[in-house]
C-alpha cells in the first residue's frame, strides 16, 4: 500500500497509535505532518523519521483549544495546502466510575476526543472539497461501539466520533472524499500503561487472541483506509480488537 507524493496529517503522533501510524505512512512514501500537544516527543518522532530518510514535520496543537486548532490549520494550509489524508488519532480518557467525574474533566474528554477532531476537519475539509479528493480517518474506540466500564464519558465521545464519521461520509462523498473510522480495542500504548495491572489482566483474558493489540496493528488498518485499496469504501467502522468486540 503506497502513499507516494501524498501529504498525511496525523494528530496524536508523538506516541502510541499515532506514532505507529506516522511510521507506517512514512514507510508507504507519504509526507508526514506529526501533530501533538507534546512538543518534545513530537519533535523527536519527526526527527527520527527524517533521520531514516522520510519527509516529516512536527507542528504543535492543543485539540482542546479552538484557537490552537484554527492557528494550526492555518499553518498547515500555508505550508502544505490541504492534506491528502487527515488522521484524527489523538485521544485520551480516565478510568473511574461515572459519578466520580467532574464537568471540567468531561469537557476535556469531549473536547479532545470529539469536538477537536470535528473542528480540525471543519478547518481543512473546504480545501479538500475544492480539490475534490481526500481521505479522513477517525480513530475512535470500541468503547464507543459497545461501552466500557469506567469510561462512560469517553465512550460517549468516541461514539459521537463514529456517528460523525458516518454522517460526514454522506456529505462529502460527492466530492470524492472518503471518511472512515478505526476502532482499536485494548492496545499496548502509554495510555494503557496507566491502567491497573489487574484490569489489564482481565482484558487480556477476555480477548480471544489472549493479548493486547500492538499500535502497529492499528496503524495497518488506518493505512488501509488511506490507501487506494479503500477507494470505494466510505462511512465504515473497523474494529481492531483481537475479537474482543464483535459488534454489528
Amino acid at each position: 500500500m503506497k502513499l507516494d507524493n501524498r501529504t498525511a496529517l496525523i494528530t496524536g503522533a508523538a506516541s502510541g497509535i499515532g506514532r505507529a501510524t506516522a511510521q507506517a505512512f512514512a514507510e508507504a512514501g507519504a509526507r508526514i505532518i506529526l501533530a501533538d500537544i507534546d512538543e518534545a516527543n513530537g519533535a523527536k518522532a519527526a526527527a527520527e523519521l527524517r533521520a531514516a530518510g522520510h519527509v516529516a514535520d512536527y507542528m504543535q496543537v492543543d485539540l482542546t483549544a479552538p484557537e490552537s486548532i484554527d492557528a494550526f490549520a492555518g499553518r498547515v494550509m500555508q505550508r502544505y495546502g490541504a492534506p491528502d489524508v487527515i488522521v484524527n488519532g489523538a485521544g485520551w480518557g480516565k478510568t473511574h466510575p461515572f459519578w466520580e467525574g467532574t464537568p471540567e474533566l468531561w469537557t476535556k474528554v469531549i473536547a479532545l476526543n470529539f469536538i477537536g477532531p470535528m473542528q480540525l476537519v471543519k478547518a481543512l475539509v473546504p480545501a479538500m472539497i475544492e480539490r475534490k479528493s481526500g481521505r479522513i480517518i477517525n480513530v475512535s474506540s470500541d468503547a464507543g461501539r459497545v461501552g466500557s466500564l469506567g469510561e462512560t464519558v469517553y465512550s460517549g465521545a468516541k461514539g459521537g466520533l463514529i456517528a460523525f464519521t458516518k454522517s460526514l461520509a454522506r456529505e462529502v462523498s460527492r466530492y470524492q472524499i472518503n471518511v472512515n473510522c478505526v476502532c482499536p480495542g485494548p492496545t499496548d500504548t502509554p495510555l494503557m500503561a496507566a491502567v491497573p495491572d489487574k484490569v489489564k489482566e482481565a482484558l487480556t483474558k477476555a480477548i480471544p487472541f489472549r493479548r493486547l493489540g500492538k499500535p502497529e496493528e492499528v496503524a495497518d488498518a488506518i493505512l488501509f483506509f488511506a490507501s487506494d485499496r479503500a477507494a470505494f469504501i466510505t462511512g465504515q467502522v473497523l474494529s481492531v480488537s483481537g475479537g474482543l468486540t464483535m459488534a454489528g
